[in-house]
């Protein structure tokens, strides 16, 4: 492989790329058979470390619980040096979903997949720094983020307890989209993806015999109920041009077709664009929840597990990103002003250190393909956007004008001074 030796030469980056796709493709079915959750991801992390091994990239392992790894590539310009360093991540965990791809590399794990994708952005990661570590120009210096326990496990918030952006001044992360064509990348700067919570409710009543449901206080009932009036709080309490869900994904209740039980349970989450929508969508779903239980004699207690705050891209980053990934791609190829999503990612936690940029990655086969979505038994990362990921992140580490990145502010700048502080 002849490695291009100007970091903007767009067309000799994207040359060096091609070579690389047939083994970052097995690569990546190799992950996709063998998928760990979140915490769990022992072999996958030692993959990552191989890998590195071989490239004689320094890393250090057992971060975020001890899959986590962070690798890093000092610049080669003597002035680059000193520079703050562009870190890069990929996440690395699996979900637990029993595959129903047909694929010959599908799972062998039992009633665990990667339905999203997170196979695909371990292997462009891992193609990133073998392209890197071949180069004789590297103007500054990068950071490469491998990241347990994204799916739910807030992997990221501990990837940055651990000291993970230390040293850096900007991050960068992709996600696979299937409501993005293949060869086009999206983003946006500001608020790109909600914030979300968890809830739980515990409905409790009084059971009986089902031939004599006046003499109980039901709580199938009361929790039917309750399903139904939370479709109001978004509906007749949020603003028609905010942005809110309010979805009950799990009802639980009895065992027997002739028993009222004395409980039920419903669980689900909330999400909205910021922390004061998320804030006033809970207290509706707790007032909710709790006054008609009551109403219908029964009694109610709502749960809460924090989730992901909401993903804000810098705008310094963003527009860093834009102009890098038409060079990679494209003009054509970008879309910097895609609509915010209501799905939640806890890169977040990266942005609230340091200034972050966090874009997505097409993969749908064509504008008119209908896909499977993320999160489905059937979904499978798409191979042909391997190629487009390892040139738009490794011409991000490449890039210059680092010295524009806006400092933290707000509660990153709190974040980082708190993780500044000595220890006791």
């Amino acid at each position: 492989m002849t490695a291009p030796t100007s970091p903007s030469d767009g067309d000799a980056l994207r040359a060096a790329v091609a070579p690389l796709v047939p083994e970052l493709v097995a690569l990546r079915r190799d992950l996709h058979a063998h998928p760990e959750l979140g915490y769990h991801e022992h072999r996958t992390s030692a993959v990552v470390r191989r890998w590195l091994d071989a490239l004689d990239v320094p890393y250090r392992a057992g971060l975020a619980g001890g899959t986590g790894v962070v690798a890093h590539l000092p610049a080669t310009r003597p002035e680059g040096r000193s520079r703050p360093a562009v870190a890069l991540r990929a996440d690395m965990d699996a979900l637990p979903i029993v595959e129903a791809t047909g694929a010959p590399y599908a799972s062998s794990t039992p009633g665990v997949m990667h339905a999203c994708g997170h196979d695909g952005h371990t292997a462009i990661l891992l193609g990133v720094a073998k392209l890197l570590a071949g180069l004789d120009d590297r103007p500054n210096p990068v950071t490469l983020l491998f990241q347990p326990a994204e799916e739910g496990g807030a992997g990221g918030r501990r990837m940055v307890e651990d000291g993970a952006l230390d040293g850096v001044g900007v991050v960068y992360g992709l996600h696979g989209w299937p409501d993005v064509p293949l060869g086009t990348v999206a983003s946006r700067p500001g608020t790109l993806m909600a914030a979300c919570d968890r809830f739980d409710v515990a409905v409790a009543g009084r059971g009986g015999h089902a031939a004599q449901p006046d003499r109980t206080r039901d709580p199938v009932l009361a929790a039917a109920h309750v399903v139904t009036a939370l479709q109001t709080v978004v509906s007749r309490n949020a603003a028609p041009g905010d942005g809110a869900v309010v979805t009950v994904a799990s009802f639980h209740a009895g065992s027997a077709f002739n028993l009222v039980p004395s409980d039920a349970a419903l669980s689900g989450t909330i999400r909205a664009f910021d922390d004061a929508g998320l804030r006033a969508v809970a207290a509706r779903v707790d007032a909710i929840a709790t006054g008609v239980a009551e109403a219908l004699g029964c009694r109610a207690r709502v749960a809460w597990e924090g989730g992901f705050p909401a993903t804000v891209n810098d705008p310094f980053a963003t527009a860093r990103w834009a102009a890098v990934a038409a060079d990679a791609l494209g003009a054509d190829a970008v879309d910097d002003a895609f609509a915010p999503t209501m799905t939640a990612e806890d890169f977040a936690y990266y942005g609230q250190a340091v200034p972050a940029c966090f874009f997505f990655l097409g993969i749908r086969p064509t504008a008119t393909a209908t896909v499977p979505q993320l999160h489905q038994p059937d979904f499978d990362f798409n191979d042909d956007a391997i190629a487009h990921g390892v040139a738009v992140m490794a011409r991000l580490a490449l890039a210059g004008e680092l010295d524009g990145v806006s400092p933290p502010s707000g509660r990153a700048a709190a974040h980082a001074a708190a993780r500044a502080a000595p220890a006791g």
